[in-house]
Parts: C-alpha cells; structure tokens; sequence
C-alpha cells in the first residue's frame, strides 16, 4: 500500500489535516479545535492509512505542540517550511493566497517533495540552550523600554535628567535628592520610582537567567567558549539555533546560513562584495558580537584580522572582524563530560552581549553554498603571550596581555606623546 501523507496547518486555535495519495489525490480533511484531545482526534480519523506521514507547517513554530505529540504517540512527522508550502500555492494558483484546507494540501504536497523537506525528532539539549537564549533576549528588550521611560520621568523631574546609562541604584539616589513641590510632580517622583523598582527586578531576572545559561552551557559540554570573546550567552544562542553542526556539509554552507558569506555585487566594471542578509540574523548577531569583542581587543586574532584589512586601505566600516568565529565550526561541540581547555579564562571574557539578539522565527534548514557563499579566510597564527609581559590598565579584558606602550610607537606610527599634541604643532 502506498504511504499517505497527510499535511496539517496548525493554528492556536485549531488545526486542518488533510491526506493526499502518492499521486497527490485527496483523500479526506479534517479539523479539529485545538484542544486536550487534538492528538486522538487525529488519530483516529488517520486510522484508515496504516501506512501515513504527517507533515506539520512550521513544526518549530506553532505546530511544535501536535508536532511533539505525534512523535510521542510513535508517527513519522516531517517538518515542512512554510515557504516551501507558499512556493506550491503559488505554482498550483498563481499566487500565495491561503486558507486552512489549501494550506494543508499545500503542506502535504511539499512534502511529497524529499527536497528541503526534513523529518522531525525530539528535542534534546540544544532546545534548553534556545529557551534561556530567548529569555535573556526578551529580559534585555524589557530592561531598556523600563530605562527609556525612567528617563523619560527622570527629565521631567531634574534638569537634564540623568545620565544614558542609568541603573536602578543610581536611580533611587537621584529620587532620594528630589524633593516634589506639588501634586503633579508628587505623581512624577512615584511613577519614576515604580520605574526604578522594575528596574531592579528585571535585573535580578537577568541575573537568574545568566545563572540558567551558565548551567545550561557547561552541560552541552562545548568547547565553543574557547573562543575569545564568546561567553556562555552568545555560546547559548549560536548552540541553540544551529543545534547540530554536523547537518553543515562544510564551512562554506555554515558561512552561508550565518550570513558571514560575502556575496559579489558587481555594477558595472566595479567588483563590490558585502555580507550576505539571506542568513539567520540572530545567528549573525551573535558572531558580530564576538567579533566585536576582539576588535576592542588589541591582541586578539579578530583585531589582527581588522588591522590587516586597514592596512590594506579598507575603512573601518567595511573591514570585517569575523576572521575567527565563522571558520570555528569544529568548536560548536566538544566532547561531553569534559571541560574544554582554557574555559576558566573563557569564563571571564566579555561577550559584549547586553541580551538583545535579532529574533527570527522558524528553524533554519541546510542552505546550499554557491560560487559566491564562502566563508572569509582564515585568521591569522594565534597571538603569542610570551612576546608582551605586560598589561595595560586601561585594556577592559582581564586576561588579555596588552602590554604597557609607554613609549613604543603606535599603529598609526605616532609616539602616545605626539598623539596627545594638537595638531599643527611640532
């Protein structure tokens, strides 16, 4: 007998299912509300195709809940993009109109399609990386709209308001100064209060979640916080969202899907190349910080990187930094049960991460690499810590070896005294 696939288009409120033959026949529909008993109603209607495979829209989206409870009532469930399903309306019709029995029968006719079309599982550890990633990010978002209409009041308040980056401590200081003179600004002085308040439960979640992540990372037993300027946060959300290295065919598809790939633009006689924007942009953002954090480093193989394209007469707006984290795929995942070396000096890098990532919905499947998707070159030898002893205070990395330029001449080839002289004058 031949296997029936049947698609669903899931919603919050209900789900439509319909099963199509090998030939793309339909052979029923079906909606149910969505509710506790979902999952047996389908059931049942499908027991008339022993041999049958769902296909769920979006089975990390708003399909993850029947999706996860046929896999754990033993069906075969594929996950099927919904752009793959837009793309065989819009053949079959013309356009990308849809309702919920087209849709489903657009679900299950790219399913029929073993192209881009992945079979689900069960979620394993990386989904507990994404969740905390995805809480610290919402935590940050909220931390800055409290900021923004604290100084909002604050301005209202005292001349000049109070400094951009203020924090609840500081907060209760400026209001312990304030002394209201009426009503109006009696009101000002308690909602800035309540502002301050949240302020400082919304860092205390912050915190708690960072303690979540920690655990969480030192659990996944990566080795990708050997890499300098990536920390437990940034480590969670690239785990999270790649969640198994070993679906990239090489670095090339890797580069393509984190948009690091440089993609030519080419007008006219000119040779122009820019990042690529097609790639997964909280996966992106992450590895901007990264690289970010070894620019500010001067002896970083990031900064390295940066130095080599100034000198080669790029700006700064247009010499890319990301030498290091896109070629580190074999660092995605370590050995289990085993601390990758240097993680204690890992531990105390900055990320430059203040837990606003880009969102994006939906998971990412395997991009292809063409002629233009490849990943920028390898960094350059790794910085050696023997040839500079010392340490500036002023470097913001505890453990980088900046050593002390008293005296030495600078990149720009300035000594420190010339550099602090206005300029014109000898």
């Amino acid at each position: 007998m031949a296997v029936v696939m049947i698609g669903v288009d899931p919603h919050k409120g209900s789900h439509t299912a319909a099963a199509l033959s090998a030939a793309e026949e339909q052979l029923g529909e079906l909606r149910v509300r969505a509710s506790a008993g979902q999952v047996q109603r389908l059931l049942a209607w499908a027991a008339a195709w022993p041999e049958r495979t769902w296909a769920i829209e979006g089975a990390d989206g708003t399909g993850h809940l029947p999706d996860w409870q046929l896999l754990a009532a033993g069906e075969r469930v594929l996950d099927v993009q919904p752009k793959l399903a837009a793309r065989v309306r819009l053949l079959a019709a013309g356009n990308t109109n849809k309702n919920d029995p087209n849709d489903a029968r657009s679900v299950a006719v790219a399913a029929l399609r073993p192209a881009g079309v992945r079979e689900a599982c069960r979620e394993d550890h990386p989904a507990v990386l994404k969740i905390w990633s995805k809480r610290y990010k919402d935590l940050g978002r909220s931390r800055t709209q409290v900021a923004c209409r604290l100084h909002a009041v604050l301005c209202e308040l005292i001349p000049g308001g109070a400094s951009k980056q203020i924090t609840a401590g500081q907060a209760g200081r400026i209001l312990e100064s304030v002394t209201p003179a009426d009503a109006v600004q009696a009101a000002r002085w308690q909602l800035a209060a309540e502002h301050a308040a949240g302020l400082r439960g919304i860092d205390a979640q912050i915190r708690q979640t960072r303690k979540k992540i920690d655990a969480a990372v030192r659990g996944a037993g990566t080795s990708l916080t050997g890499i300098f300027g990536v920390g437990p946060v940034i480590a969670a959300a690239v785990i999270g969202d790649v969640r198994d290295v070993s679906r990239f065919p090489s670095r090339d598809h890797f580069a393509s899907c984190n948009g690091t790939a440089p993609v030519e633009v080419s007008p006219g006689q000119r040779k122009i190349c820019r990042l690529s924007r097609r790639g997964n942009r909280r996966l992106n953002h992450a590895i901007h910080m990264a690289a970010v954090t070894q620019i500010r480093c001067r002896h970083s193989n990031g900064r390295a990187y940066y130095d080599k394209k100034l000198a080669e007469g790029k700006t700064p707006e247009r010499s890319p930094a990301r030498a290091q984290a896109p070629g580190q795929r074999r660092h995605l995942h370590g050995p289990a049960g085993r601390r990758p070396e240097g993680s204690r000096t890992a531990r105390r890098a900055r990320e430059g991460n203040g837990g606003r990532l880009a969102s994006q919905r939906g998971r990412l499947t395997s991009p292809g690499a063409g002629s233009s998707g490849k990943p920028l070159p390898d960094p350059p030898p790794a910085y050696d810590a023997t040839d500079h002893p010392g340490r500036s205070r002023s470097c913001p990395f505890p453990h980088c070896c900046r050593p002390e330029r008293a005296g030495r001449p600078s990149r720009t080839g300035r000594s420190p005294a010339a550099q602090r002289r206005p300029k014109g004058r000898p």
